[in-house]
């Protein structure tokens, strides 16, 4: 119901979701003013002010995830935070921690992983999660940091809608080094008919993917919410 509406032209479609909305006050401000309303933002469930910024978003006509801190390996010394969903728990149904992150802000249409790799590579506890997902009528979207993540089977078992990132656009926090993985989504998008690339709201992201946006869209390219995208198990 809080999906945005996809451009019904054919061709090369690509989603860019741009993460960490809520962190920081001024990178929040900036994505939100500069970045197109085809472009999906993901709010950090630890954040701050969400509500506002959803509504400021929502008004720009963005789609909308949520981050949800997942256990990695190595946890409790690598730890994304307060209220993490661990595999255990996942494994058992218990979902306090799900439920503390869902309760933040309102209007997304899905959870996307922040870190989690240990919780992802354990068929019972990300089954577990996607199962509550899919009853909650939520998507999910891995951020494909983890090559060992089974959310893709585990969302076709539980019927959730499910994405996965294609590259991550910003891992070197530079100008260039952004464009050049602007342009491999793009080529990636070109071969496959679609892509998906994610960023955190950094100003040199924000900044590069905003002038990017304005150019491929004069090569065909059209920037498509994350929904889109998603493989809904329930259609096919």
């Amino acid at each position: 119901v809080y999906a945005a509406t996809p451009s019904s032209d054919v061709g090369v479609r690509i989603a860019l979701v741009v993460g960490g909305l809520g962190i920081s006050q001024t990178g929040t401000q900036a994505a939100i003013r500069s970045l197109p309303a085809g472009v999906t933002f993901g709010f950090a469930a630890a954040g701050n002010s969400l509500d506002r910024w959803m509504q400021d978003a929502r008004r720009g006509g963005h789609e909308l995830v949520l981050q949800v801190p997942m256990e990695p390996f190595g946890y409790p010394q690598t730890t994304p935070g307060p209220h993490t969903v661990t595999a255990e728990d996942a494994s058992a149904g218990r979902f306090d921690a799900l439920l503390w992150s869902l309760g933040r802000t309102t209007n997304y249409v899905g959870v996307m992983n922040y870190m989690g790799a240990r919780l992802s590579a354990d068929p019972a506890a990300i089954g577990g999660l996607l199962g509550e997902l899919s009853r909650r009528g939520l998507m999910y979207l891995d951020d494909a940091s983890s090559p060992r993540s089974l959310a893709k089977d585990a969302a076709r078992e539980a019927g959730t809608p499910f994405a996965s990132a294609s590259i991550l656009l910003d891992a070197v926090q530079q100008r260039g080094a952004v464009e050049k993985q602007l342009a491999a989504l793009e080529r990636i998008a070109r071969a496959d008919g679609s892509a998906i690339g994610i960023a955190s709201a950094f100003d040199v992201s924000t900044t590069a993917i905003a002038a990017w946006i304005t150019e491929a869209e004069t090569r065909g390219v059209r920037i498509v919410p994350l929904s889109a995208l998603a493989v809904d198990p329930e259609r096919r």
